[in-house]
């Protein structure tokens, strides 16, 4: 399902103009704050109504103007998560999943499946962790059979361990419902992990479009890019050594990695790793004698410059996973990096958090 957009919508500073077809799956939409980020998911939703012009998901049209087109809210089985949850507070979590399911229990079952609410069902928002009520928020959103998910900015105000704890149920929510997706971020390795399409808005208007990674050195995400990247692996753990330190992860491409004990994960969990691109150690021949426990052999596939320092863009030989390594223009320089050389890169298992 590809969704397009051909819409204005006026604002107090400028009128928003976005003209984008995007493919199915998952697009981020970046840009500064007041580009217009909330304000085109807020249109798309119904939540706009002097928004004019066209809005079609698949071949369901919310608004076309030129045809007199404007559905309302309830009829665009559009699925939105604002920032803050938006929960209903005198509501139980299990009741505020259902509301607006229409008595689709199996429906609101999936929901509750997929982001493992069930311990959760009684209980009131007021009781609830910022990271629980954005899952039982995703929930609801998604008991409603949506044709499409709109999520502004769900982790923006998480912090870094609840961050760490509902990216994945974003992530599942990608992988088990195959619906496409709005995903208002202003982190570019979430925007790197969730997403396959990237739309950065500046002043009301689509300043650059396309593959999220193709994008990274554009100058529309300098800031982003430079303000922190992470690589997010998922995976699954396959064992524990105790004797060792290490618990042992097997990503979804095969790639085995070793990193900090967690003995509360079983064997058989599925997580995900995050690597910083900047604690990737970058060595121009094979690496030996170092204290870290990862190392893999691979190729560097594009230098780009992102602020003061460069990412390289590497596909470890080892399943042809694609990593991110943040070093000085300095270091590129004295180890003769190019673009097709080989390289080797090594990660601490200190250094990879467990998701």
């Amino acid at each position: 399902m590809s969704v397009e957009i051909d819409l204005t919508v006026p604002l107090p500073r400028f009128a928003l103009r976005v003209e984008a077809a995007l493919p199915a799956g998952v697009t981020a939409v970046m840009g500064p704050s007041g580009a217009g980020k909330t304000s085109l998911l807020e249109a798309i939703a119904g939540l706009r109504p002097r928004a004019t012009g066209r809005i079609a998901v698949h071949h369901a049209t919310l608004l076309d103007s030129a045809r007199g087109v404007a559905l309302p809210p309830e009829k665009r089985r559009v699925g939105y998560v604002p920032q803050d949850a938006g929960l209903f507070p005198h509501l139980s979590v299990v009741e505020n999943v259902r509301f607006g399911a229409r008595a689709d229990r199996a429906a609101v079952d999936a929901a509750i499946d997929t982001l493992e609410l069930g311990p959760l069902l009684e209980r009131r928002p007021r009781t609830l962790s910022g990271g629980e009520r954005q899952r039982a928020a995703l929930a609801r959103a998604l008991a409603t059979r949506p044709r499409l998910l709109l999520l502004d900015e769900p982790l923006a105000a998480l912090d870094v361990r609840l961050r760490d704890r509902v990216l994945p149920w974003l992530l599942r929510v990608r992988a088990a419902w195959s619906l496409p997706c709005l995903y208002v971020t202003h982190n570019v390795g979430e925007a790197f992990a969730a997403a396959e399409h990237l739309l950065v808005l500046r002043d009301g208007r689509v300043e650059v479009a396309g593959d999220p990674r193709a994008l990274l050195g554009a100058p529309a995400l300098a800031a982003e890019a430079e303000a922190g990247l992470e690589n997010l692996l998922p995976g699954r753990v396959v064992s524990h050594d105790e004797a060792g330190g290490v618990t042992r992860v097997r990503t979804e491409a095969g790639l085995d990695v070793a990193v900090t004990l967690a003995p509360e994960r079983p064997p058989g969990a599925a997580v995900t790793l995050a690597i910083r691109a900047e604690d990737v150690l970058v060595a121009a021949g094979e690496v030996a004698g170092l204290s870290a426990r990862n190392a893999y052999a691979g190729r560097v596939t594009a230098l780009e410059r992102t602020g003061v320092d460069v990412t390289l863009r590497c596909v470890l030989d080892a399943g042809g996973v694609e990593v991110l390594a943040r070093i000085t223009p300095a270091a590129v320089a004295s180890l003769g990096l190019r673009q097709g050389g080989a390289v080797w890169l090594a990660v601490k298992s200190h250094s990879i958090r467990l998701m």
